[in-house]
This record gives structure tokens, sequence and C-alpha cells, in this order.
């Protein structure tokens, strides 16, 4: 029997989240030089099985039909596949070398994996894309067509009055993770935006301010400290992602919120947000709340991002993680309390 290759999930107090994280702890940022993308534009498509292009082919008939009948409908935007993730170190300083290799996919190629993941292949049959690629086989080396998505996921600090940034998914995204709180803004990996126009490599910063940009109206002119923190995995629907800490030097909560008043440019994929002051205790105590719906990433992106802060208030020390622990524990204690109250 082959071997199995789990991955171990990330644990916030009593939360056991469905996200591994495969490089990074937040005590120190990846530098972006450190990351190389890898990609070929127009030598590659990733290649679905005959069960799932059946299931492309039935999501691609839907979203038409919504689009004529002037329902809210997906866009069918070219994407990447995720081909490898490949992780190694610098020779002298032993930094965080990251390589990823892409190909060519589509967004329906990405509904078409994810959302079908505990879907039966075959009517009267068990297995499904689940049991016969990832539950017996190391997740990190699933083949490229499950892997039909890159996200950058983003948490946000506002300088100016400290506060952490929360947003809720909406109901008319698609996938699984409608009506969940998520990262403060987050985009997928796209051919249309993130490819530059001379040639360059991908550049997952470029992305990361996208990202801010298109869902909280922070434009390319404002001061932003931005530092990619770690690679993960959610395992639950079986998507790549960057997490990103970035500090809004100048603006606070009530600027966003101004700016969001005044339109921004995504702003049907979020119904919520919440602004919590950015200090440990108050940021766990909010993760940590009984029934918050979490996407399966988010909580293990904000406690990296506390790290961060943590280490540089300490002046770089990578024992700065100790304090987010400490309050880690704290929390514990306060919702033991809370309970016992009841």
């Amino acid at each position: 029997m082959e071997e199995r290759g789990d991955r171990d999930k990330f644990i916030i107090g009593n939360l056991v989240t469905d996200c591994h994280v495969l490089e990074g702890d937040g005590t120190r940022p990846i530098r972006e030089d450190d990351v190389r993308i890898i990609y070929e534009a127009g030598q590659r498509r990733v290649q679905l099985p005959a069960e799932v292009q059946r299931w492309r082919g039935e999501i691609e008939a839907e979203q038409q039909r919504r689009k004529a009948a002037g329902e809210h409908f997906a866009w069918n935007n070219p994407r990447f596949a995720v081909e490898s993730v490949v992780v190694s170190r610098t020779n002298e300083a032993e930094l965080p070398l990251i390589q990823l290799s892409l190909c060519d996919a589509d967004y329906y190629d990405f509904l078409a994996t994810s959302v079908n993941l505990d879907t039966p292949l075959r009517a009267g049959s068990d297995a499904t894309l689940r049991s016969q690629y990832l539950e017996n086989a190391d997740p990190v080396k699933a083949p490229a067509f499950l892997s039909c998505s890159f996200g950058v996921n983003v948490a946000v600090e506002t300088a100016a009055d400290g506060k952490m940034v929360f947003a809720r998914r909406s109901t008319v995204v698609e996938g699984h993770n409608k009506e969940r709180w998520n990262s403060s803004v987050n985009e997928g990996l796209a051919a249309i935006h993130d490819l530059p126009g001379d040639g360059s490599p991908i550049r997952l910063h470029s992305v990361a301010r996208r990202a801010l940009r298109e869902e909280l109206a922070v434009q390319d002119g404002d001061a932003v400290e931005l530092e990619l923190l770690a690679f993960g995995l959610d395992l639950r629907n079986h998507q790549w992602a960057a997490f990103y800490r970035a500090v809004l030097t100048d603006l606070s909560a009530e600027d966003l919120l101004a700016r969001r008043s005044k339109g921004v440019e995504d702003k049907w994929e979020h119904d919520k947000f919440a602004f919590v002051p950015a200090d440990p205790d108050h940021v766990l105590d909010f993760l940590l709340t009984p029934g918050r719906n979490w996407t399966p990433c988010a909580p293990a992106l904000f406690y990296l991002a506390l790290v961060r802060s943590a280490v540089l208030a300490r002046g770089g020390d990578p024992s700065g993680r100790l304090d987010v622990e400490a309050a880690e524990r704290r929390a514990l204690k306060r919702l033991r309390e809370a309970r016992a109250a009841r």
C-alpha cells in the first residue's frame, strides 16, 4: 500500500485549521528576489481527466445560461495551474528559496476541480478526486490539474490607528468560502492582470498590491510596508497561497471605510469588514470567537502577521514569537472562563 503523505494542519488554541504551512513562520520575511516563478506562456496547458472535463463543460454551460438570463455569472479568466512548489535554501545565510512552476489554466478548470473534490467520479462509486489523488498521497505533490489556483492573501494593519482588517466573503462569490471570514484582501494569480507586458517574471508583490487596490482602494501611491511571510496549502479546497503582511503607513480604518464608500473595484466580493486592535490579545480573541466561520488559511495568515509584528517590536529578535504564544494562552484562558460563567 502506498505510504500516506499527510501534512500537518495549523493549530491556534483549540482551532484546528485545514491549512498546511509549507514554508515560513513569521519571524523573517521571504525576500522577493528569492521567489522564482517559472512559466512559459502558451507552452503547456493543464490536462484534465475525462470526468473533470465533463464537470467543466457543465460549469461552462451553466455560467453561459446565467449570463444570458441576466444573472450573476463567473467570467472564465485565464489563470495558472501549479505544477510544483519547491523549497530550498541559499548557500550562505540559509534564507528560503521558493520555486513555483506554473502552466496555463482558466477559472472554469479551477471550479471543476475545487468544487468537486468530494463528488463521486462515477455513478455508484465511492471514489472521488480527494480519495484518489489526495488522501493516500502527499497533497503538496498532487497533479497540476488539482491546483488550478494560486492565491495571494494579505493581512492588513492600519498604522494610523493600529487596527487589523478582517473581511467576510459575500454570498455571490464562487466556491466553498461564501460567508466565511477571510484575509483582509486576496486575489488569485491571473494571466490577464499579473503577466508583465515586458516579458519579465511574475511578481507576487505586484499581485499583493493589486489585491490591496481592488478590494480596499489602497492605491499604488499609498505608502505600504509589504512583506511575504509564508507559503501555505488549503488542504480542504486544495488551493496554494502566499501569505503577506501589509502595514498601511498613513491610513486608518476610517480612511479605508471612506474610500470604500466612494467605490472600489471588487466591492461585491465582501459583505462585511471588522477592524480589530492589532495587538495579539484582541486579534486572537477575534480569531477564536466560537461560531465564527473561517476560510482554511486565514487564521494562519493573521497569526503569522502577529508573529512578524512581535519580532519587529523586539528589534528583530525571533523570540518575539513567544510573545504571541503567551497571548494565545491568555486567549484560551479567557475562553474557558467565559464558558464557565455561562
